[in-house]
């Protein structure tokens, strides 16, 4: 069993930065593949970061050279640093584990949640 806690949401104006972090129990952390996924107001859940145990990451298109995930293996912690936000960047982020190596971008393929954290981006 992995429970996941995350924090470092908040009000930002456009442009800003923020840091989230995913707190991991379990000894097996880092052998899961990790996720950040976003979930706004009256859409569907979205992927945003992932992260391999090795260190590869992925990252959908709206984020990229914006976002950055990273992961402390010693620490069992996921990062995701946020910079230049955008209004649109506006939701309830959540961290995610998946017992397997591979990074995928589908919410069903994912067996542990946080209970989200809200960002919300002003203009």
């Amino acid at each position: 069993q992995v429970q996941l806690v995350e924090s470092g949401g908040g009000l930002v104006q456009a442009g800003g930065s923020l840091r989230l972090s995913c707190a991991a129990s379990g000894r097996t952390f880092n052998s899961y593949a990790m996720g950040w996924f976003r979930q706004a107001p009256g859409k569907e859940r979205e992927f945003v970061a992932g992260i391999r145990w090795s260190g590869s990451t992925y990252y959908a298109e709206p984020v990229k050279g914006r976002f950055s995930i990273s992961r402390d293996n010693a620490k069992n912690t996921v990062y995701l640093q946020m910079n230049s936000l955008k209004p649109e960047d506006t939701a309830v982020y959540y961290c995610a584990a998946r017992r397997a190596i591979v990074v995928v971008t589908n919410t069903r393929d994912y067996d542990y949640w946080g209970q989200g954290t809200q960002v919300t981006v002003s203009s």
